[in-house]
């Protein structure tokens, strides 16, 4: 009884001590912003409190959204409700919670310092900072959708920001005007040409040369008017695009472009960003329409003729084309009736198989007839490469990708892969310090490697990762800054480890849950391992797109080639963004 009346006592002092705090709280509006709630769960008390909470806030900050207000105008209240609401996630991290109430009486208490409101804020300006960073770096290396992208996601974050017309770039420019001058000059810097025009069975296909500032672009995300309606999405590769109409007697004059800079899909990548771009309307920028024309031939811009003395490869040119050119022609005109079967004397077993995932990979057609490049490697001959479209209609999204073919010592086709960019070839060709043996190695790894996850290919990634391979992925944390953690701009990467099986169990579920996979490579550096034989670390940015999901980051992979035909990854890693110093995981890391 003793016990009893003891414990009801501690009970009594609890409740006594939770009730003065918040009588203080509520007392001291100075210091306080609060809010409380009630429901049948304490996720909706939890909820009500924490609107009450907002709209405390709200109060004290809605004369500062100059920027929103100038937008909206007349619906300026309604907008600045709607924009203060996407703070609730950020407020989640700094504010104290009192639990007063149990469930199915649940009631919260919700408390924050004024203090601590400008952390939020400046927790979303650094966000737009880093997210123009990120935009100036990708138009360096003529990424123009990924420019466009970020540019814009900053451009939408700082019209929910409060202090939105005063916040500054890291040079002093003022972002309310420098970003939208930016994304004007990305559209001033864009053109279009139309190149071949191939007529195949009920409709035309073109071909557009897309360069900024007279250079290929790297990545181009654009929609085409057909006369009745926009397109799908298109993402251009390497500086090749393409229009199609209905019908084979077209004539085209001009095609009107709308270049794609919102990339509202994507943005689901962070969840912050998704809740302002669902609230803000979006930003109508005219210059991002543009005319492509046809131009005189002589100045005309054609598909690369030949990958391998463009590169200088390091493979050797086949002196009898004769047999594989043949294979290529039945090949295409399959895909171009749609009777895949007829093409499967052309392959191996296992070639025939990946050549039905890749015509189930999206809807596939032949963009032109490129002059293609046959290589020898060994006892195999390489096909580069037949420009290609894939159309994912449920996803509104169409891929540009070059198909490479590779022939075994019967001239039957054994697989395909596709290329990778012209600057991840590039990158890995000019390595003239390692030998021509283990560039080309590289170059058809990873082609493997991105076409595996394109086409969902599971068992022969299984098959390439060790038993015992070591995979590690990062992911970024915002962190709130105190005397014991002083991280750099609040952020730090949590490290997760997986066994082999972990991750093929993650990527299986990841596989089922998407329409398309599609990854791009680039800034490639290859180093050998310590360990002896032929060992490689390959370091490589790495940009995933899916229909639910997308990111970029870096990767790297520490790969076996000491059996050529069975090259086997020992360690991968990916992170989100460079460690402080510029470095990624390497080498010297795992010798």
């Amino acid at each position: 009884m003793k016990l009893l009346l003891i414990a009801f006592s501690i009970l009594l002092l609890n409740n006594s001590a939770f009730s003065q705090t918040i009588q203080e709280v509520k007392a001291d509006q100075k210091n306080y912003f609060w809010g409380e709630g009630s429901g049948t769960t304490l996720k909706k008390a939890d909820n009500d409190a924490l609107s009450m909470l907002i709209n405390q806030i709200s109060t004290q900050v809605e004369s500062r959204f100059e920027l929103l207000k100038e937008e909206t105008g007349n619906e300026y209240k309604e907008k600045f409700n709607s924009v203060i609401k996407t703070y609730s996630a950020a407020t989640l991290k700094n504010t104290e919670r009192i639990v007063t109430g149990e469930e199915p009486d649940a009631k919260v208490f919700r408390y924050i310092k004024r203090s601590e409101l400008d952390k939020i804020f400046t927790e979303r300006k650094n966000k737009i900072i880093e997210f123009a960073k990120n935009a100036g770096q990708a138009l360096n290396e003529f990424q123009i959708a990924d420019a466009l992208k970020y540019y814009y996601w900053a451009l939408t974050l700082l019209k929910s920001h409060p202090d939105g017309n005063t916040i500054k770039y890291t040079g002093g420019e003022l972002m309310a005007t420098w970003l939208p001058a930016q994304i004007n000059n990305i559209f001033a810097g864009v053109s279009a040409s139309l190149g071949e025009l191939k007529k195949e069975q009920g409709y035309s296909t073109q071909i557009l040369q897309i360069n900024y500032k007279g250079t290929p672009v790297s990545n181009y995300d654009y929609t085409y008017w057909d006369g009745k309606n926009w397109s799908n999405i298109i993402s251009a590769k390497d500086g090749t695009g393409f229009v199609e109409f209905a019908g084979t007697n077209t004539d085209i004059k001009e095609v009107k472009l709308k270049t794609e800079y919102v990339f509202e899909g994507e943005a689901a990548i962070d969840k912050e960003l998704q809740d302002v771009m669902q609230k803000i309307e979006p930003v109508p920028f005219r210059n991002s329409n543009i005319i492509a024309k046809p131009v005189d031939k002589k100045e005309q811009v054609t598909l690369s003729k030949v990958e391998g003395s463009k590169y200088n490869l390091p493979f050797t040119a086949v002196a009898d084309k004769t047999p594989y050119f043949k294979s290529v022609e039945e090949l295409k005109k399959s895909i171009r009736s749609g009777n895949y079967e007829s093409a499967k004397p052309l392959f191996t077993e296992t070639g025939f198989d990946m050549f039905k995932q890749l015509v189930q990979y999206g809807k596939a057609r032949i963009l032109a007839d490129k002059e293609l490049s046959f290589l020898k490697q060994g006892d195999e001959v390489m096909c580069r490469a037949i420009p290609m479209s894939f159309s994912f209609k449920n996803n509104n999204k169409q891929f540009v990708e070059d198909l490479v073919l590779n022939f075994n010592a019967e001239k039957k086709i054994s697989s395909l892969s596709f290329a990778l960019g012209e600057k991840a070839i590039s990158d890995i060709a000019v390595k003239t310090a390692w030998p021509e043996k283990v560039r080309a190695l590289v170059i058809n790894f990873m082609e493997n490697y991105k076409t595996a996850y394109a086409l969902k290919r599971l068992d022969y990634i299984e098959s390439i990762f060790s038993d015992d391979a070591l995979i590690i992925i990062g992911s970024l944390l915002k962190v709130q800054p105190n005397e014991m953690n002083k991280y750099k701009d609040n952020k730090i990467v949590k490290y997760n480890r997986y066994t082999k099986q972990e991750y093929i169990k993650n990527l299986k579920f990841a596989f089922k849950s998407t329409e398309y996979i599609n990854l791009k490579f680039e800034d490639n550096e290859i180093r050998k391992s310590g360990k002896g034989g032929e060992i490689y670390g390959i370091q490589i940015k790495q940009n995933y797109v899916s229909a639910n999901y997308s990111d970029a980051g870096y990767l790297f992979l520490l790969i076996d080639f000491n059996d050529p035909d069975k090259p086997s990854i020992h360690v991968r890693t990916w992170q989100p963004e460079k460690n402080p110093d510029g470095s990624i995981y390497g080498v010297s890391d795992f010798n």
